[in-house]
């Protein structure tokens, strides 16, 4: 069996991260799989180059050194919340074989198995717009902010920002291919699905109730069309605590989520060979 080990969204929390590596020399998976957001927000005061080099870039050699070959094969994404200034350290520490930086991209096979990572998300109240696309048209929800506003921490060319959609992106990402053996790393969750669900019934902005399932619409109908065998993902922190379940199904594809509200680490575990009995482990 295949055992995996999926986290999102730790937001360079380090005991969630002494937690996880003190999880995975326990139980040396063979894949761990970081769905983005795993750096601290620069908002919060905090240098996210410094943390990641100084900081969790160690913790992982140090891992490497204790496990030797048992050290597990790492996919990792960016999230919304990480500034893209960080991406080249990010490619740069893939080049040392600490992990396989997987955005908009297909990895090396595991196994059987196909592997592919998409980090960017629809449009949110946030204005780091680095990782946020439009979905399917150039709509925005109310309350939120267009990819076109906003702020930047890395250059991008402006028909992008007007442009681009997570619907294309995914048609030219995945094209014609089988996905029947597929992992599918997402940050955002799909639409109106147990893993999106956010705390704003009520809230409403100019009398316009707020839309309180915040997936893609785009990632939605990908997975209806396509049915991969997996697809993992994170992003609203809190809807496992709204709809009592960090998983769900669209037709024959099992989707995950790691996001999580609390202090503890959310861990979830599954082997690929058995996905109706993966598990979640608050730490």
């Amino acid at each position: 069996m295949t055992t995996c080990f999926f986290v999102s969204d730790l937001h360079g929390r380090i005991q969630c991260y002494e937690k996880l590596f003190h999880r995975i020399a326990e139980v040396k998976p063979a894949t761990l799989f970081i769905g983005g957001d795993f750096l601290p927000p620069s908002r919060r005061g905090d240098d996210p180059a410094v943390f990641l080099k100084s900081q969790l870039l160690p913790m992982l050699r140090d891992l490497q050194t204790r496990l030797g070959r048992r050290f597990p094969r790492i996919f990792i994404i960016m999230g919304n919340d990480d500034g893209r200034s960080c991406e080249q350290d990010i490619c740069d520490i893939e080049q040392s074989g600490i992990w396989e930086y997987i955005a908009c991209r297909e990895a090396r096979p595991l196994g059987d198995f196909r592997v592919f990572g998409y980090p960017f998300v629809p449009p949110t109240p946030f204005f780091l717009k680095d990782w946020e696309r439009y979905d399917l048209s150039r709509y925005v929800d109310p309350g939120c902010v267009s990819p076109e506003e906003g702020f930047l921490t890395f250059p991008r060319e402006e028909s992008e920002r007007k442009h681009a959609t997570i619907r294309n992106d995914l048609d030219r990402l995945f094209g014609g291919a089988s996905l029947d053996h597929a992992i599918l790393l997402f940050h955002a969750p799909p639409y109106t699905t147990l893993l999106d669900r956010a705390a704003l019934d009520g809230v409403t902005i100019d009398g316009v109730p707020i839309d309180v399932h915040l997936g893609s619409i785009a990632i939605r109908r990908f997975i209806e069309d396509r049915q991969p065998l997996l697809t993992l993902h994170g992003h609203v922190h809190e809807s496992a605590a709204v709809t009592g379940s960090w998983k769900d199904r669209i037709g024959w594809t099992w989707c995950f989520s790691a996001a999580h509200n609390g202090p503890e680490l959310a861990l979830v575990r599954f082997e690929l060979e058995n996905l109706d009995q993966a598990s979640r482990e608050l730490i």
